[in-house]
């Protein structure tokens, strides 16, 4: 028989949408938000020649920025006040993530609650100004190494770009954070969503001038297009699945009453490292392209052998992605998940796994669950990343149709949409006690 609360959801209904006067306001204030994001990428910055910008990007395998274009919503191509988009800020989060399980202060300060969090906040933002002068004077001085770019190079052209950047980056960081207060879903994570949606057009125009120009033909299209939407229903399918570990709690007195024993159980999600694994593993792997891509002669001699090795399409660039992507699998779902914690407490509370003893039998088969989980869940993300690298490589698609890309598009729209599916049942809620209180009251 169905819960109260999955009733209560089977009902939801346009109607109910229309009466969620809150809901709607933060549904504008988010749309609006993206807006404001989508008209600062087509701000250009200062002193910069835009024809020979155009030359520049049309001659270099950017590699690496290519990825850092599409979560910029094509920012970077147009070198706009906002080029480094939100990337930095996701680096810097990642980092203090690895330090919070590696430092003892951040972590008794991420068990600190609410004011541990801030702490860890505000230390965030200081790493991503760090790390946004760092990207900025290196964008800045490879721009001025590029021949008639830059209109007049120079100390206080290096000066301005480091500034401009910092602004643009931190008030993305802000419009994020007002989307997640005052809006609906993750703003961080709409930002990216946004820019890749924004390029999505213009991905399936070059796509059909692909085939009109007879580079790729009408099946290989057709088939690419219904590959994407299988993929997409893969990854929805595994992004829902999780491992359900059941817990029973004792009975329990509480004032004169004799509660009975409850069953609950504990979600473990299939791919808990989420987006990570693949952007890390792409990051390394493009790396050297990238480096060479600035050369106008293609670089030293080792480089041009490390590149045409780890070319995107390549045996060796298909294994190590893999492999890379296993790894940080692995890393990234132990720093997320302790089950020496989680065991410590169910024991506080009274829970156990039923034919498991509590506290270091538990966390240890808790960990064995994980690891088989994390096992799939890489494998998984191997196969959604792998599959789109292949058919770029073989049939000359544009990265916006990649593997990461449909995963973060996948992964956002599932957060937003569980987001206003809360609203909703909170709303209905709200009107059932009202009911309730009027009834009451007549009583």
């Amino acid at each position: 028989m169905a819960s109260a609360a999955e009733q209560l959801a089977a009902n939801i209904s346009w109607s109910s949408f229309g009466k969620a006067e809150e809901l709607k306001k933060r549904i504008l204030f988010a749309l609006g938000a993206l807006i404001v994001y989508r008209l600062c990428t087509y701000v250009p910055l200062p002193g910069i020649d835009g024809a020979a910008l155009g030359r520049m990007f049309a001659n270099l395998n950017l590699g690496f920025l290519d990825m850092v274009n599409t979560f910029s919503g094509g920012a970077l191509s147009r070198m706009s006040i906002i080029t480094l988009g939100i990337m930095p800020y996701i680096s810097a989060s990642i980092i203090m993530q690895l330090m919070t399980s590696m430092s003892k202060t951040l972590e008794q300060w991420k068990k600190e609650g609410e004011q541990g969090r801030k702490k860890i906040n505000q230390y965030t933002r200081y790493g991503t100004v760090l790390l946004t002068i760092f990207q900025g004077y290196g964008m800045a001085v490879t721009l001025e190494g590029q021949q008639g770019v830059v209109v007049d190079p120079g100390l206080f052209f290096r000066f301005t770009t480091v500034v401009t950047f910092v602004g643009g980056t931190m008030f993305l960081v802000w419009l994020g954070e007002q989307i997640t207060q005052r809006g609906i879903g993750n703003g961080i994570s709409l930002i990216i969503f946004a820019g890749i949606i924004a390029e999505l057009p213009g991905t399936l125009a070059q796509a059909f001038e692909l085939n009109r120009t007879g580079s790729i033909s009408l099946a290989v299209l057709l088939a690419l297009i219904i590959g994407a939407a299988g993929l997409i229903w893969f990854i929805v399918l595994c992004e829902r699945a999780q491992r359900r570990v059941v817990i029973q709690y004792p009975k329990r007195q509480m004032g004169r009453q004799m509660m009975q024993g409850d069953k609950s159980h504990l979600p473990l999600k299939l791919n808990v490292a989420g987006v990570i694994p693949p952007i890390f593993a792409s990051s390394i792997l493009l790396l050297p392209l990238t480096l060479a891509g600035f050369y106008a002669t293609g670089g030293p001699e080792w480089l041009t052998t490390v590149t045409s090795t780890l070319g995107p399409g390549k045996p060796i660039y298909i294994a190590l992605y893999v492999v890379l992507i296993v790894f940080f699998c692995f890393f990234y779902t132990a720093i997320q998940f302790n089950p020496d914690d989680t065991a410590d407490n169910l024991k506080k509370h009274g829970g156990f796994i039923p034919g498991i003893r509590p506290g270091k039998s538990t966390a240890t088969y808790l960990d064995y669950v994980l690891t088989r989980l994390t096992v799939i869940g890489s494998a998984y993300l191997s196969l959604v990343c792998v599959i789109p690298e292949v058919l770029i490589s073989q049939s000359s698609v544009p990265f916006y149709l990649g593997g990461t890309s449909l995963l973060i598009v996948v992964n956002v729209t599932m957060d937003t949409v569980s987001q206003i599916h809360s609203h909703l049942m909170a709303q209905q809620y709200e009107g059932l006690l009202k009911k309730a209180r009027l009834k009451g009251g007549r009583r």
